[in-house]
């Protein structure tokens, strides 16, 4: 049912006059006035915990290239065409597939015991019966860099390597290189599999997954995660002073080329149509939860951004252009094959933001933009600063993961914050799961996202900052 309270005011504001304009010429006062209208209905309840609380139920766990992901894109298109949005689809492209099998470690001794473990996502797999071997401890991937070559030969190296926790989740950065490069570098020094503490900051038994990769130079050796608790447990069993042995068993496998692919879905603009600004989130998840805040979360804020504002009548100069983009978990592969879809168009797309940190309350803005679009960027923090976000720096690196790629071409950037506390809490583990979602605060991730995507989308501005073409 349409709003009609919202439809009618804003119906009025579109009707004044076009010399109604503040003394920046940026940006119009009836645009100022439709963003706060759309801002301040959305605080007042939106259905973007309803679209994520869906996803998670009707479709689950979203493993990149898994018949379950292709579930979540034909959910995706179901709903945006209900939605009433135009030129939905889907952009496919091929993925090497890969599927967790069985996972277990267990201390032989000398104090034997189980241990809660995961396989990296891409990880190879231990022979049938699983490896038994004496374990080598390093505290950190920089000592594990240090050791000698073959100074690990059949034995299986454990790294700590501990994240701790911030509200912006800035650690993770430095942190995530050990699940990337650990079996590289045991391998490289002998090793028969590598153990690693969670690149996460919980206390629980739930360990932490995430994508790996090898490199050709090594032989590939399986991988697995330790939850944070067995991590401390396996590290005083070594204050002990004795040799530890475990025996891992892991028996993933790969499925060979399967099929991924983006959804798109578009609100055309009128006399700016062949700008666009983007939204979105990533429609994947790792296959341990139900992906509820990474990134079903991202998946329902903009999807509902795009609803409120078909549904209030609006029609943006630019169009406005959402993304859900697949494959993200193993290693940003819908990003890259948007970006390489839409290589001869990339200069169109004005500015845009991606949702994937979660669904707690934004409370920044970063950006990477050009003077010229300071003043709409400005007036889209004033806007949002009621929410309680706060601005940040000009020297954001990307407006989101998905979109890295294009910014990695100069694409500005621009991107809200989350409260990201206890995100590496739940991230990647059983525990991402719909309860852990605050429907207020998805609210208030709409309304800051409608304020900016109805400022850029209807602002004089065009340039945000691509650098000039050679």
């Amino acid at each position: 049912m349409p709003n009609l309270r919202l439809s009618t005011v804003i119906l009025a504001l579109l009707c004044v006059p076009t010399g109604w304009a503040t003394t920046d010429t940026s940006y119009s006062q009836a645009d100022v006035e439709t963003a706060i209208l759309l801002r301040d209905d959305a605080m007042s309840g939106t259905r973007a915990w309803n679209i994520v609380e869906s996803l998670t139920t009707e479709v689950g766990p979203r493993l990149a290239g898994s018949e379950a992901e292709a579930r979540a894109r034909d959910w995706a298109v179901e709903n945006l065409t209900r939605y009433g949005f135009e030129n939905v689809r889907v952009e496919p492209f091929m993925i090497e597939g890969w599927r967790r099998g069985a996972e277990t470690a267990e201390v032989v001794s000398p104090f034997p015991q189980k241990l809660a473990i995961t396989s990296l996502g891409n990880s190879v797999a231990t022979p049938a019966n699983g490896v038994e071997a004496e374990v080598v401890l390093f505290e950190s991937l920089a000592a594990l860099r240090a050791a000698p070559d073959d100074s690990l030969k059949g034995k299986i190296a454990y790294v700590g390597h501990a994240m701790k926790r911030t509200q912006d989740g800035s650690s993770y950065g430095h942190f995530v290189r050990l699940r990337s490069a650990g079996a590289v570098e045991a391998g490289r020094r002998g090793a028969i599999a590598t153990l690693i503490r969670s690149i996460g900051t919980d206390s629980h038994r739930m360990p932490h997954t995430g994508n790996m990769s090898y490199s050709s130079d090594v032989t590939p050796i399986p991988i697995a995660a330790l939850s944070n608790p067995d991590a401390d447990q396996l590290e005083r069993m070594a204050q002990r002073g004795q040799s530890i042995r475990v025996k891992l068993t892991l028996t993933p496998s790969y499925t060979g080329v399967v099929e991924s692919g983006n959804v798109v879905a578009e609100l055309p603009g009128s006399d700016l149509a062949d700008e666009l600004v983007v939204i979105g989130g990533h429609l994947d998840s790792w296959d341990l939860g139900t992906g509820a805040i990474d990134d079903g979360a991202g998946v329902a804020i903009t999807m509902e951004v795009l609803r409120r504002i078909k549904e209030a009548g609006l029609k943006p100069r630019r169009t406005i252009r959402l993304v859900l983009w697949g494959s993200e978990e193993v290693g940003l592969l819908g990003g890259y094959a948007y970006a390489d879809k839409h290589k001869d168009t990339l200069r169109n797309h004005v500015i845009g933001t991606e949702s994937d940190f979660g669904a707690g309350r934004i409370w920044k803005i970063t950006r990477n933009i050009n003077e010229q679009a300071k003043p709409v960027a400005d007036k889209i923090a004033e806007l949002v600063e009621p929410l309680g976000i706060a601005p940040g720096s000009n020297s954001a690196r990307s407006s989101g993961p998905d979109l890295s790629p294009m910014n990695a071409q100069g694409f500005p950037g621009f991107r809200f914050v989350q409260d990201g506390s206890d995100y590496f809490d739940l991230h990647h583990t059983p525990d991402d799961t719909l309860d852990k979602i605050d429907p207020a605060a998805m609210d208030q991730n709409v309304a800051a996202y409608l304020v900016f995507v109805w400022m850029a989308a209807n602002s004089n501005v065009s340039d945000w900052g691509w650098p000039a073409e050679q």
